[in-house]
């Protein structure tokens, strides 16, 4: 987990496993265990961080999703209302 250097939202850090899946269309079912790994360690830093008032994962996938980053990692956003629908 790092935190954005130049966030937009309130608070956003990012979640990356040390396994580099490109894209989430290219994980396979033994990548399951990974995808939730990276939650999980995403709702212990949210945890840690005290966004006891919500928070937003996200996963962008391909050019039109809005992926700039092309491996697959976990932001999480937070510390602020987060309006609906985004961007």
């Amino acid at each position: 987990m790092f935190h954005d250097l130049s966030p937009h939202a309130g608070m956003l850090f990012l979640v990356m496993p040390k396994e580099p899946v490109i894209r989430l269309s290219e994980a396979e079912d033994s990548g399951k265990s990974l995808l939730g790994h990276v939650m999980i360690v995403g709702k212990m830093c949210v945890a840690h961080l005290g966004l006891t008032n919500g928070f937003r994962m996200v996963v962008d996938e391909g050019p039109e999703g809005g992926q700039s980053v092309y491996r697959i990692h976990l932001p999480v956003l937070g510390g602020h209302l987060l309006g609906w629908p985004p961007g």
